[in-house]
């Protein structure tokens, strides 16, 4: 089983990516603070799709690079 990976070696190890992760730990603002990485790509429609395959129980998903100003993010 994989073990849970801090979110700033997540970053460091899979710059500018799509992160999918499983069981996140989150901060009290839901901000991710670590977990078991399932599939990154550079792709956010594959990590979507691979997350409609694998079903993880408690999903997250980050982005490890900087996104535009004007990127609309919706939850």
């Amino acid at each position: 089983m994989a073990r849970s990976i801090p979110l700033a070696e997540i970053q460091a190890r899979f710059p500018s990516e799509w992160v999918l992760l499983e069981d996140p730990e989150t901060s009290e603002m839901l901000e991710v603070r670590s977990g078991k990485v399932l599939w990154r790509s550079k792709d956010r429609d594959e990590v979507e799709r691979k997350a409609l395959d694998l079903r993880p129980r408690h999903p997250a998903m980050v982005y490890t690079g900087t996104l535009p100003e004007d990127a609309l993010v919706v939850l």
